[in-house]
C-alpha cells in the first residue's frame, strides 16, 4: 500500500549537522524539501552552492525517534546510530518538514499491523493508569517512589517524559518548593530535589528546555538547592541567577527570540557547569551540548549579519565620549563573541572573524592591551590569541600593513605588555602570541636533528634544511626581518640588564615568569630561526646573561637556562660551541653538578645528561675545552662515569693528533718521517716507518734503474732450457712466527721482472734491493705498480733476443709456482706487539727464483 503524504513542494533553507564525536559537525547549508519515492518518504537536503550535490538523504521510519526542539530544530537518530540535526532558517520551514514526518510515521504505524501494537499510544494508554500523584506535599515520598520504578525501563522513561510534559508538572510542582521552604520542611525539599534531578535525567530535549524558561527556571533551581547528599549545606543558585547584572546590553537587541535565546543558553551552561555538574549522565550532558551550541549558532548568526548592530558596536571603542565603563563592555561582549566562536565550524567562524576585522576588530585589540584596566587587558589578549588560532596569517598581514605605513606594529604592543603586565596570565598569553606570529611557514629541523647531524658536518646538514624547506613566504621573510632590526633588542632588554645585576639575588615572581618567557622565546628562535638567530643572540651577549641565572635561587629558572644550553647543544653548531667555550659558560654548569652532587635531583640530572650528551656524540670542542679547563674539578666528580669517560676521550685525542687529510707518512721540512692519525683516530696495526735503505729505493729515479738493468743483463749467465739454476722461494722471511697481516690477506708479492733477471744471472753478485713487504696503504701500492709497469715497459726494449725472451718465459713460470704455493702476506707478532723499528742496514729482503727439481726429483 503506497503512502498518500502531499509532502511540502517548496524548498526550505536549512543547514545540516551530524555528531561527530560529541561535537556537531557542519555539513553544510541547502534547500531542504520532503518526497514520496514509491512505497518510501524520504528527506532530501540539496547543496545551496552546489544543486546537483545531495547533503542529505534520509529514508523516514516510524522509529528514528524524531524530535522537534525550539522552533527550528529536527534532531533524529539514524538507522546506523549516528545522530542527524536539521537547523532551518525559518520556523515555517522547520514546521512544515515536522508536519510531513509527523504524517508518514503515523501512517507507518497504522501499516504496521496487529504485532505492532505496542507503539507510542500503546504505551500511553499502559502508562495511564500509573499516572502520577497530584503534586502536593503530602504526595511527595510517593511521586518519587513510583517515579524511581517507571524510569528503570527505557519504556517508562518515553512514557514518563510524555506525562509530565502533556499535564505541565513541572509548573505545578513550582509552588510546592516554596511552600515546604516556607514550612522549613527538610524532607519535602529533599524529596523535591530528587524528583527534580529524576525529570531533568530523562534526557528529553521538550523537558529540558522547559526547565530553562522564565517561569520555571526559578523553582527547578530552588528545590536542587536542597541536596541530599549535603544535608547540612544548601546552594544559592537561585541568587546567582536573579542578578540581573550578570546581563548587559552594550547595544540593545531588537530582536526578542534572539535575546530569549541569550538568557537560556547561559541558564543551560549554568546548569550544565555547576547545578548539575556532579550527577550529569553521558546522554543528558550530549543534550545540554546539543542545545547550548545551536543556540549559539542562532545567536552568532544574527549577530555578524547585523550590520547596524555591528557599527555601533566598534564605535563605542573609537567614540572619545563613551564612558570608560560602556567600553570595558563592549570589549567584554567582543571577548565573549569570540569565546563563542571557537565551538562552531570554521565557516561561521570565518565570516564572523571577517566582519569584525571589517569593523576595527585590531583597533579594539590595540586600545585593550594598551590599557591601564587589566580586565581589559586580559579581554584583549583573549581575543587577540582566538584570532591567532583561528588564522595567525590575517594577523601577520595586518601587522605588515601597519610596518608599511610607518605605524606601531601590534607585535611591539605585545612587547610591552609583556615586559610590564603583572599578570602571569597575561605574560604567558603575549609570549605564545609572539611565537605564533614569528613561526615561518617552513617547519623547524626534525627531531631527530641531533642525530642526523651525527653523520655529517654542519654545513652539509644546514645545506639540507635549506634544500628541504618549503619556498619562503617574502612578507613573512620582511616581517621576521623587521622584528629582528626593531623590535628584538627591546625584548630582550631585561636580559642583558643582568649585566648590571651582580649577584642575581631577590627576583620577584614577575621577574622570574619573565625572564622564563624570555629564555623559551630564545629557543624557539633558535630552532626556528636558524642564521637570524643565530648572529643575533652572540652580538647582544645574552647566553652570558643567561649563564647568570644559574647562579639564581629559584629552581625552576635555573632548569629553564640548562635548557638553552641543552638546546645549542643540541644543534651541534660550532658557531654556538665556539661562543659557548670562548665565554666559559660551561663553569657554572659544572658548579651546579659540583654543589648537588651525589643527589639525584632534577637540576643535577639535567646536567648530567647535557654531558653524557658531549661523551654519547663526541662534542671534541666542548671536550677539549672543558678538560683543559677544569680537569681537578671533574676528577673529583666520582659518582657517575660521564666525566671520568671525558677525560680519557680528552687524553686519547692528546696522544693521537687528528688530520684526516694529510697521508700516513707526512714529513716535516727537515725531512723526518713523523707518524699521523688515520682511520679516524684508531691505531693502524702492523705498519712500521721505512728504513733508509727503502726510502733511498723509493727515492732512485727511473733513469738509474734502467742503467743498474743493463749492467745486470750483460752479466747474465745463459739458462739450460729456459729453467734458472737457483732454486730458492721467493721471498726469504725469517722463521718467526707469523700471522697474516690486518686487511691484505690474499694480496700476492709483486717483483719486479728485470729485478729477478739479475738474481738468475748472478746470485753472489745480485744486488740487493730493498722493498717494504707489507703495503700499508692504498698509495703505495699504486705506486708500487707503476714503477713496476715502467720496469717492464724497459724490458720489452732490452729482450731483444731469443735467449732473453726464454729466460723471460722461465722466470715467468717460476713466479707462477712461486705465487701457487700460496705465499701470503705476513708480517711478524713481534713487529706489532713490541713497536720497535728495524733498520735499514739490518732489514734486507732476499729475492729470488722459485725453487726448481732436478731429474730425480730433489729440489736443487
Amino acid at each position: 500500500m503506497a503512502l498518500v503524504v502531499p509532502p511540502p513542494n517548496d524548498k526550505k533553507r536549512v543547514k545540516v549537522y551530524e555528531l561527530r564525536h560529541n561535537d556537531w559537525f557542519d555539513r553544510g547549508t541547502g534547500f531542504c524539501t520532503g518526497r514520496v519515492v514509491g512505497d518510501e518518504s524520504k528527506i532530501y537536503v540539496e547543496s545551496e552552492d552546489q544543486p546537483e550535490r545531495t547533503l542529505l538523504e534520509t529514508r523516514i521510519t516510524k522509529d528514528d525517534g524524531y524530535q522537534k526542539q525550539q522552533d527550528t530544530l529536527i534532531v533524529w537518530t539514524e538507522s546506523t546510530g549516528t545522530d542527524m540535526a536539521l537547523s532551518f532558517q525559518e520556523a515555517e520551514g522547520c514546521a512544515a518538514i515536522w508536519e510531513f514526518v509527523s504524517q508518514v510515521q503515523q501512517q507507518l504505524m497504522h501499516m504496521a499491523g496487529p504485532d505492532d501494537a505496542l507503539s507510542d499510544d500503546a504505551m500511553d494508554n499502559f502508562s495511564n493508569p500509573l499516572a502520577l500523584p497530584r503534586p502536593e506535599l503530602t504526595n511527595l515520598d510517593d511521586i518519587a517512589s513510583l517515579m524511581r520504578t517507571v524510569i528503570a525501563t527505557p519504556q517508562g522513561r518515553d512514557s514518563l517524559s510524555k506525562l509530565v510534559i502533556s499535564e505541565d508538572y513541572i509548573r505545578k510542582l513550582v509552588p510546592i518548593v516554596t511552600m515546604a521552604e516556607d514550612l522549613e520542611s527538610l524532607d519535602d525539599l529533599h524529596h523535591l530535589c530528587n524528583i527534580m534531578k529524576m525529570l531533568v535525567l530523562l534526557n528529553d530535549t521538550q523537558i529540558i528546555e522547559h526547565v530553562v524558561t522564565d517561569d520555571v527556571v526559578m523553582g527547578v533551581v530552588g528545590a536542587l538547592e536542597y541536596d541530599p547528599d549535603f544535608p547540612t549545606h544548601k546552594a544559592n543558585h537561585r541568587r546567582y541567577l536573579r542578578d540581573r547584572s550578570k546581563f548587559k546590553e552594550v547595544v540593545p537587541i531588537q530582536d526578542l527570540a534572539i535575546k530569549k535565546k541569550i538568557h537560556s543558553t547561559w541558564r543551560l551552561l549554568y546548569l550544565k557547569d555547576v547545578v548539575l555538574a556532579r550527577i550529569l549522565d553521558d546522554p543528558t550532558f550530549s543534550v545540554l551540548n546539543s542545545l547550548i551550541f545551536f543556540n549559539q549558532v542562532d545567536i552568532v548568526s544574527h549577530l555578524q549579519g547585523n550590520t547596524a548592530f555591528l557599527e555601533e558596536l566598534f564605535g563605542i571603542i573609537d567614540d572619545p565620549s563613551a564612558a570608560h565603563a560602556r567600553k570595558k563592555d563592549a570589549v567584554s561582549f567582543i571577548q565573549t563573541c569570540c569565546a563563542i566562536a571557537k565551538n562552531i565550524q570554521a565557516p561561521g567562524r570565518q565570516t564572523l572573524y571577517a566582519n569584525f576585522i571589517q569593523n576595527g576588530l585590531l583597533r579594539v585589540i590595540n586600545f585593550a592591551l594598551l590599557n591601564g584596566d587589566s580586565s581589559i587587558r586580559v579581554a584583549g589578549t583573549d581575543i587577540l590569541v582566538a584570532m591567532i588560532d583561528h588564522d595567525a596569517s590575517m594577523v601577520r598581514a595586518y601587522i605588515f600593513r601597519s610596518i608599511q605605513d610607518s605605524k606601531r606594529p601590534l607585535t611591539d604592543t605585545l612587547i610591552e605588555l609583556l615586559l610590564i603586565e603583572n599578570d602571569l596570565g597575561v605574560k604567558a598569553q603575549a609570549a605564545d602570541a609572539i611565537k605564533v606570529l614569528l613561526e615561518p611557514q617552513q617547519p623547524p629541523p626534525p627531531p631527530n636533528a641531533e642525530t642526523m647531524a651525527r653523520n655529517s658536518n654542519n654545513a652539509e646538514f644546514l645545506s639540507k634544511v635549506r634544500s628541504n624547506a618549503a619556498p619562503a613566504n617574502p612578507q613573512i621573510d620582511s616581517f621576521i626581518q623587521n622584528f629582528y632590526d626593531n623590535s628584538a633588542s627591546k625584548l630582550f632588554r631585561p636580559l642583558k640588564d643582568l649585566e648590571k645585576r651582580r649577584p642575581i639575588v631577590n627576583l620577584t615572581f614577575q621577574e622570574v615568569s619573565l625572564f622564563q618567557h624570555l629564555i623559551e622565546i630564545l629557543m624557539f628562535l633558535i630552532r626556528y630561526h636558524l642564521f637570524r638567530s643565530k648572529i643575533f643572540i652572540f652580538q647582544e651577549g645574552l647566553p652570558a646573561r643567561i649563564a647568570q641565572l644559574l647562579a639564581c635561587q629559584h629552581k625552576h629558572l635555573q632548569l629553564t637556562a640548562l635548557k638553552f644550553f641543552r638546546t645549542c647543544i643540541g644543534l651541534q653548531d660550532d658557531y654556538y660551541i665556539q661562543q659557548m667555550t670562548k665565554n666559559f659558560l660551561f663553569e657554572p654548569i659544572l658548579n651546579i653538578v659540583y654543589n648537588t652532587m651525589p643527589r639525584d635531583n632534577l637540576l643535577n640530572s639535567v646536567c648530567l645528561e647535557l654531558f653524557e650528551f658531549v661523551k654519547r656524540e663526541n662534542v671534541k670542542p666542548v671536550i677539549m675545552h672543558v678538560v683543559e679547563n677544569y680537569r681537578e674539578k671533574l676528577e673529583e666528580i666520582s659518582y657517575v662515569d660521564t666525566f671520568q669517560s671525558l677525560i680519557l676521550r680528552y687524553d686519547q685525542m692528546q696522544h693521537y693528533n687528528a688530520d684526516a687529510d694529510t697521508t700516513l707518512f707526512s714529513q716535516d721540512q727537515d725531512g723526518t718521517p713523523h707518524r699521523t692519525s688515520v682511520n679516524g683516530n684508531q691505531r693502524w696495526q702492523g705498519v712500521r716507518e721505512m728504513d733508509a735503505a727503502e726510502e733511498a729505493y723509493f727515492n732512485t729515479s727511473d733513469d738509474e734503474d734502467e742503467l743498474a738493468n743493463k749492467k745486470v743483463a750483460s752479466k747474465r749467465p745463459s739458462l739450460s732450457n729456459g729453467v734458472s739454476p737457483v732454486a730458492r722461494s721467493l721471498v726469504d722471511y725469517p722463521d718467526d712466527e707469523e700471522e697474516p697481516l690486518e686487511g691484505n690477506v690474499g694480496v700476492k708479492e709483486r717483483v719486479p721482472i728485470e729485478r729477478m733477471n739479475t738474481q738468475a744471472a748472478d746470485e753472489n753478485a745480485r744486488s740487493r734491493i730493498p722493498v717494504v713487504s707489507t703495503p700499508p696503504l692504498e698509495r703505495l701500492s699504486e705506486k708500487r705498480r707503476r714503477e713496476e709497469d715502467d720496469e717492464e715497459d724497459e724490458l720489452g726494449k732490452l729482450s731483444t733476443t731469443k735467449r732473453r725472451s726464454s729466460s723471460v718465459s722461465s722466470i715467468s713460470s717460476g713466479v707462477s709456482m712461486g705465487s701457487n704455493s700460496g705465499n701470503v702476506l705476513r708480517r711478524k707478532k713481534g713487529f706489532i706487539s713490541n713497536g720497535k723499528e728495524s733498520t735499514g742496514s739490518n732489514d734486507k729482503i732476499k729475492i729470488s727464483l722459485a725453487g726448481t727439481t732436478s731429474a730425480d726429483g730433489e729440489g736443487k
